[in-house]
């Protein structure tokens, strides 16, 4: 059996990670904060097939304790301060998590056993200011928010230790990818909690900055299987994982009101861009993913219209549950 410890576990993620590291026989391990009230929502389903250890990304001492405590082959380091726009706002924080944390993460690695192999979420956000189209493993990063820099941080710090110390360390380079578990202030769940509500008459409006951004959006049950496959290859090495198409907010917009029957979407979606405005903002991401494909087999399974639809479909299901 073998055991894997996963950071972030409590995130979008983390869940599905989990549920697929347990159907192929695997000891899970979730590294959780000390909290006064754990935010378990999205582990709850689990919470009897996995064990929980304390530690936090800021706290070197904490990590090596919990990495002690599992012993795991594996380790998976999915946390991070995530939201972009919060990145603004919280630059230091954001640093701190989401870059020295996978640094603390891998020294504990170093110190208590190398052999463990080593997964980092990398993110599409390194690219920003995209100097090519699509966007591969090879291509320039020039990020455009501090999450963007704490992640090309965070990715070339475990390169280093990859490079330095023979850790079999990997990146994916892991493009949009949402489901029903994604938080509520990423702008998908916003859009798509809103058309729930607006069908059961609970809101008039859906308030969003500009509609024209153009991502490259996945469902995250998909993407989690690529993290597993690269820490299974016999080489470490870096993968973009996205679908190779990409649409607007606008589209997903559309999408999401035709889930509920509405085509005249445009009534209920106010653009507030100046409300919404960041600092300096991405407009275009789509990936590259034909290596991930190529050395590992790995290819998306879910369409955006069908991501759309299942996201649109729970917030409805939760909606209607919290009438009762």
């Amino acid at each position: 059996m073998k055991t894997a410890l996963i950071t972030g576990i409590t995130g979008q993620d983390g869940p599905y990670l989990a549920e697929l590291l347990l159907s192929k026989g695997y000891k899970v391990y979730g590294l959780v904060r000390r909290l006064s009230t754990p935010n378990m929502e999205n582990i709850g389903h689990i919470s009897d097939k996995i064990e929980l250890v304390s530690g936090d990304l800021l706290d070197q001492g904490s990590l090596t304790d919990a990495i002690e405590e599992s012993k795991p082959d594996e380790v998976y380091n999915l946390a991070a301060q995530s939201f972009v726009k919060a990145s603004w706002d919280q630059p230091v924080l954001t640093g701190e998590f989401t870059a020295l944390g996978v640094t603390r993460v891998l020294e504990a690695i170093r110190t208590v056993n190398p052999k463990i192999k080593f997964y980092q979420a990398s993110s599409s956000e390194m690219f920003g200011k995209v100097t090519e189209t699509p966007q591969k493993e090879t291509t320039r990063f020039h990020p455009r928010s501090p999450y963007g820099v704490a992640k090309v941080y965070g990715h070339y710090i475990t390169l280093n230790y990859r490079e330095s110390y023979d850790i079999f360390a990997c990146s994916g380079i892991l493009f949009n990818h949402e489901s029903p578990r994604r938080g509520i202030e990423f702008v998908t769940r916003k859009i798509t909690n809103a058309v729930a509500r607006i069908s059961l008459g609970k809101q008039n409006k859906l308030e969003l900055g500009s509609l024209e951004p153009k991502r490259d959006w996945g469902f995250a049950g998909d993407y989690v299987e690529a993290m597993w496959l690269m820490l299974q290859q016999k080489t470490a090495d870096d993968y973009v994982i996205a679908t190779g198409e990409n649409h607007s907010v606008k589209e997903f917009v559309e999408e999401a009101f035709k889930v509920i029957g509405i085509e005249t979407w445009e009534k209920y979606v106010v653009s507030n861009t100046r409300k919404h405005m960041r600092p300096a903002e991405v407009d275009y991401l789509i990936g590259d993913a034909s290596k991930a494909k190529r050395v590992l087999g790995w290819q998306p399974k879910t369409s955006f219209k069908e991501l759309v639809k299942m996201m649109v479909d729970a917030d409805l299901k939760r909606e209607k549950e919290n009438n009762k």
